[in-house]
């Protein structure tokens, strides 16, 4: 009993808000600050701060895990720029470790990722002379050839851009092993910048841009034209539609395009390989619902039907699990994810509580701030519920008062299985009365002694405001839908961190 004592001390400390709160362990924190960034400034802390924790938690934490979670990151959470990160970081204190080498190409998985990996390589060891690549790891170069046999010519040329590390480069510097005489023909056409032109819709819109017409009216119906072309050619990748709508609706391509172009969105084979993280639809139906067009509501709703097409295998919990979902909307909850995105943390939390209500016939909703009200909404609208939510957020307030969902909840005697909070875990009382979601928490545990507490964090300061060591109360981290399937490992006895820690490297 002394030694618990003992040890829940040293775990505890407070968070940006000055409130009693638990420090989460070095693989726990690792993930958490990884599967939530951008690597952009977040509202309690700069870009530099939280690349500089990712690379001290690297430190504290097995290679293993470390290699795990970046193919953990890249292959299931769809990030990006992290994975290459933590590989980077990794080779650097391990050099010579074959691990590295099958990181390396287990992150890889697009051809411009490999000219990425080493720009991140070259601003990571400080390389400022003449060769900045000079003496490149042994095992950076051995995964980087690995992923050269990937991709074919359409792949490498639709990359292969003008910037400071060019595709040329990087097969110099890593040196690949063709598989066979065909891929050898393609290694000389990437030596020799002989790749053939891809038909993307970037080079086909930009060689029409340089085209000169009679009139404006020619070159609308020229517009017109590529674009129905483009979309019969079904050239036109997930995320590039996503973010040409707008740009299609302008056009003005026929009923029959636009109907070409709704399938597509809807259709389940199509959302599920372009993993696209939700608050990606949620852009693309803020971009649209107020332009002045009659056809925007056949894309608004082929958005909606695409949404609930990416969660349908949402697991964890049967149709008879009584849930509250609670949505933190406090200030620090409104910052972007990245300074070129419009999207707020608040947003991918609304997102994400939405998705989890489409599951759920027995559900409870709503957000808190300085107040914690009840916001019922349709099972089948998720964005449009997310907007709804989005226009109401001040009638709560702007503090971070979860332990009022809890209280409400006690007060109501409901008799609840789970209770879900998306939030960024900075918890505390505005009022200064002493109380707090822990506190809350325990009290509800004396009514309802088998109900258990999920919190989603959506920002990874490494701290939660209630102990995790506790079986009863759970942390999951990251911004798509996949943090749902942690639940039903949680189910299973397994969590979060056994999930990152069965893939295979």
């Amino acid at each position: 009993m002394k030694f618990n004592i003992f040890k829940r001390k040293q775990l505890s400390t407070t968070n940006y808000e000055g409130a009693n709160a638990y420090k989460l362990s070095p693989e726990f924190e690792l993930y958490s600050a990884v599967v939530n960034t951008t690597l952009g400034d977040s509202f309690y802390e700069t870009e530099t701060d939280r690349l500089s924790r990712i690379q001290e938690l690297i430190h504290k934490n097995r290679p293993e895990f470390v290699a795990q979670l970046a193919v953990y990151s890249r292959t299931e959470m769809y990030l990006r720029s992290i994975p290459m990160v933590l590989t980077i970081e990794l080779a650097k204190q391990n050099s010579g470790n074959p691990l590295i080498a099958k990181t390396v190409s287990a992150v890889v998985n697009r051809a411009d990722e490999i000219t990425e990996m080493l720009a991140y390589y070259q601003l990571a060891n400080k390389r400022n002379d003449t060769k900045k690549l000079n003496k490149l790891s042994k095992q950076i170069q051995k995964g980087l050839a690995q992923s050269f046999n990937k991709f074919d010519e359409y792949q490498f040329a639709k990359y292969n851009r003008a910037r400071e590390i060019k595709l040329r480069d990087a097969l110099f510097l890593v040196h690949p092993k063709p598989k066979d005489v065909a891929q050898q023909i393609l290694f000389n056409k990437i030596a020799s910048n002989e790749l053939a032109i891809p038909y993307t819709w970037e080079t086909e819109l930009s060689a029409l841009g340089k085209q000169k017409f009679e009139s404006s009216k020619a070159k609308s119906l020229a517009i017109t034209a590529k674009w129905e072309e483009l979309i019969d050619s079904k050239k036109v990748g997930y995320m590039a539609l996503l973010r040409n709508l707008r740009n299609i609706l302008e056009a003005n391509v026929s009923d029959s395009h636009l109907n070409k172009v709704c399938q597509f969105l809807s259709n389940e084979r199509n959302v599920a390989h372009s993993k696209q993280m939700p608050f990606r639809f949620l852009s693309a139906y803020r971009e649209l619902k107020c332009l002045p067009y009659d056809r925007v509501s056949m894309i608004l709703n082929a958005l909606e039907d695409a949404i609930l097409v990416s969660v349908q295998n949402v697991k964890g919990f049967d149709e008879s699990t009584k849930i509250a979902i609670a949505c933190d909307v406090s200030s620090s909850m409104q910052k972007t994810i990245s300074a070129r995105s419009k999207v707020q943390l608040y947003d991918i939390g609304l997102v994400l509580a939405m998705i989890l209500q489409t599951k759920c016939k027995r559900a409870i909703t709503g957000m808190f701030g300085d107040t914690w009200k009840v916001i019922n909404m349709p099972q089948k609208a998720i964005l449009s519920n997310v907007d709804e939510y989005h226009k109401r957020e001040g009638e709560v307030g702007y503090s971070t008062n979860g332990y009022k969902v809890i209280d409400d909840l006690l007060n109501r005697k409901q008799y609840l299985d789970k209770i879900m909070l998306f939030t960024d875990c900075q918890l505390y009382s505005s009022n200064h009365g002493g109380k707090s979601l822990e506190n809350s928490w325990r009290a509800y545990k004396k009514m309802v002694p088998n109900a258990k507490l999920y919190l989603f964090d959506l920002a990874g300061y490494g701290n939660t405001p209630v102990s995790i060591a506790n079986k009863d109360v759970y942390l999951i981290a990251g911004w798509n839908e996949k943090v749902f399937d942690v639940l039903e490992s949680l189910e299973n006895g397994a969590g979060a961190l056994e999930k990152i820690k069965q893939v295979v490297v």
